[in-house]
């Protein structure tokens, strides 16, 4: 049996099941209560101390952070092969993933910062909207010369470069930031989309988009009943593209956190 902690708008674990229905492995996900109230205990946070989705649990094997459980599906079921033949092309793959993870996950977090918590406002908004809009560009640009002649990230076969992406170009295009129409990355976009891995991987989180509308839940930030996490990246992206406020006014209220040290 294969569990995978989960929050259908996580890129993080839309990475895990895409990887797992490539591998035609069945799984069942569980979403952990207390998140985002900072209320998120046992099991999960057994499994993941950090308290963040994804973690995965198979056959008593607990593991979390989403490169490490890409690298567990790997080795414990390498038929089909999700990374790349050569070690060239596998530290290419690997390095778009880290871009992916640490850079790119960041603008399209403080997006939805700013859209559904309500964290900024008049001019400091605008600002970071259109920081935003300029920084998605640019790493279309740079996607767009990582894939170059080839149909897909990982080369001539959907892989390991392909799910690493797709599930934040998703994100943009929720954020009504798509790539542009007729160029190599919207036409990788479409073909990603259509594989069955992806599409039923979209599929939920769209679902949980539509299910989880709380008209309320900008308010709850501010009494500092939902929390939102600050690592390291986002923290980074928040500050350095004019929103030091935010950062500060979350201090203050309350519902910012950090990471958890484990003590």
């Amino acid at each position: 049996m294969i569990t995978l902690y989960d929050h259908p708008l996580s890129p993080y674990a839309q990475k895990c099941k895409i990887a797992l229905r490539e591998k035609g492995q069945a799984f069942e996900t569980q979403m952990p209560g207390g998140l985002g109230a900072g209320g998120a205990q046992g099991d999960f946070v057994r499994a993941n101390p950090r308290a963040e989705v994804p973690a995965l649990v198979h056959d008593g094997v607990e593991i979390f952070d989403s490169t490490i459980i890409l690298e567990y599906i790997e080795d414990a079921w390498p038929t089909p092969a999700l990374l790349p033949a050569s070690p060239a092309d596998r530290a290419r793959v690997r390095m778009i993933e880290e871009v992916m993870d640490t850079h790119y996950e960041a603008i399209n977090w403080g997006l939805s910062e700013i859209a559904w918590f309500g964290r900024a406002e008049g001019e400091l908004r605008d600002t970071l909207l259109a920081r935003a809009t300029e920084q998605t560009n640019g790493f279309y640009a740079w996607l767009e010369a990582q894939l170059g002649d080839r149909p897909w990230f990982n080369g001539e076969t959907f892989g390991w470069g392909d799910l690493s992406v797709v599930p934040y170009v998703n994100g943009s295009v929720g954020h009504g930031r798509p790539p542009a129409k007729g160029s190599k990355l919207s036409d990788w976009l479409a073909r990603a989309n259509a594989r069955p891995s992806v599409a039923a991987t979209t599929a939920e989180a769209g679902q949980a988009a539509a299910a989880s509308v709380m008209p309320n839940v900008a308010e709850l930030v501010k009494q500092g009943l939902f929390k939102r996490e600050y690592r390291d990246h986002r923290l980074e992206w928040m500050i350095k593209s004019g929103g030091v406020q935010v950062v500060l006014d979350g201090l203050a209220r309350g519902n910012i956190r950090f990471s958890p040290d484990f003590s």
